[in-house]
């Protein structure tokens, strides 16, 4: 049996009905609103032999990074694989199972080939798109999207969470003015859209321009933050423009709020959470005891290696806790990690070795390791994934080691680089003044 989706895909083992309810699952997944899980397993109540809801099923448990997902999202691989399945589904199952082995550039590959002969797949773009910014490829987060945009008409469905993936790709890859311009115009065609609202945010942090920031974040915050579970990222990227500004009891309630106030054990919300604390403590800000409860939410998973961009802001929690043993665990499996089979090996080697290993040291009051370990890797970073707001950790975290350990001209240095690239920046500013190159403001 076989229907058609939206884009006129066959989809086999499913009826009408079926395909509705995955569809709905789809349009979740891409505004990152509601529960697709819970839509997509409606739908293969409706029909189990529909391998495309085994599909989605199980990209919504690996695209997170969580170690408990991956049995889950090998299970909806072995229900699916001996399904009936047309060459664009099995294209998919050979994807989830490359992913589910660790084996992330051979998926973003297995769904890059995919797109080339089914590029109104929304889904392909979608899961190759995450996976881009997973492995840090950042022209790829671009160009996959850019490939498939002439087979779209804007009338399609799912055209606007395009716009915002094409938007994101562009500001990674630096042309900040036709990124701002794709994703304002996906927030028009669906202000749910949280990922077309992040890459417009992403724009305005990389430009410094922190008011227009605060005002496009709070303008459309009911439609971006409502039933959405991306919310937690788009209130980080709010605080941090009100950090940039040094309005610490803004960025304090976010934490408290929207951020971090319900506790999440989600690691990529906890990413944002390690993230802004770890910030604050650059700043010298007294965070209290926060850290003590996030430390607490990464324990479970000190241990899982999985991801070594995970695994660094791990490492921040337990230092700012003070949880030597926790430390001890991230290292040792970090270390295991790195000699198994799968990319995160890589991940680990190429940057998150040292990333991890110098959150450590700082936190030791090593500054010396800090800056012998982050400097070679400061230009391979994207290595490891993350975007470029968030390996803008690894560049403070370096800045303000250099100024701690007395290493003046290399402060000096890092403080005229960053005023440059981010000109009309209080913060920038406050750093050149740190490192005795500017005069202070009367």
């Amino acid at each position: 049996m076989q229907t058609k989706d939206y884009a006129d895909y066959a989809v086999s083992g499913a009826d009408a009905a079926a395909v509705e309810q995955l569809e709905t699952a789809c349009y979740e997944f891409r505004c990152y609103i509601r529960d697709p899980v819970a839509t997509v397993n409606a739908a293969l109540a409706q029909a189990p032999q529909m391998a495309m809801g085994h599909v989605l099923h199980a990209y919504l448990h690996l695209l997170g990074t969580e170690p408990a997902a991956i049995p889950v999202a090998r299970q909806s691989y072995d229900a699916a694989i001996t399904l009936a399945a047309n060459d664009r589904e099995r294209r998919h199952l050979d994807a989830v199972r490359l992913l589910t082995e660790g084996l992330w550039r051979n998926a973003a590959r297995t769904l890059e080939d995919l797109s080339i002969e089914y590029p109104r797949d929304a889904l392909a773009l979608q899961a190759g798109h995450q996976i881009d910014f997973f492995v840090g490829d950042s022209r790829m987060l671009r160009d996959r999207i850019a490939r498939a945009l002439p087979a779209w008409r804007e009338d399609m469905t799912g055209y606007h969470a395009l716009l915002g993936m094409y938007a994101f790709g562009l500001e990674e890859t630096g042309d900040y003015a036709k990124a701002e311009a794709f994703g304002r115009r996906g927030v028009e065609l669906d202000p749910r859209d949280g990922w077309s609202q992040h890459a417009v945010a992403h724009v305005m942090e990389m430009q410094s321009r922190q008011r227009d920031g605060i005002a496009w974040m709070r303008d459309n915050a009911e439609a971006w933050s409502n039933e959405s579970f991306f919310a937690v990222h788009n209130w980080w990227h709010l605080a941090l423009y009100h950090l940039d500004l040094g309005e610490i009891d803004n960025v304090l309630k976010l934490y408290d709020g929207p951020i971090h106030g319900n506790r999440s054990t989600v690691i990529l919300e906890m990413i944002d959470a390690s993230a802004m604390l770890w910030r604050l403590m650059l700043r010298g800000i007294d965070v209290g005891r926060r850290w003590e409860a996030l430390a607490d939410n990464w324990a479970p998973v000190a241990g899982s290696g999985n991801y070594a961009f995970n695994d660094m802001h791990a490492m921040m929690a337990f230092v700012g806790a003070g949880r030597g043993d926790a430390v001890h665990t991230v290292l040792q499996a970090q270390e295991a990690a790195a000699g198994q089979d799968g990319d995160n090996a890589g991940f680990i080697r190429d940057a998150g070795r040292a990333a991890t290993r110098a959150i450590k040291a700082f936190g030791d009051r090593d500054y010396a390791e800090t800056i012998r370990l982050l400097r070679p890797i400061r230009s391979t970073a994207h290595r490891f994934g993350g975007s470029h707001a968030q390996r803008d950790v690894i560049d403070l975290t370096l800045i303000e080691a250099a100024l701690r350990s007395g290493e003046n001209r290399l402060a000096q240095a890092l403080a005229a680089e960053r005023a440059a690239a981010k000109a009309g920046n209080p913060f920038s500013q406050s750093l050149l003044q740190r490192s005795g190159l500017a005069a202070p403001a009367v």
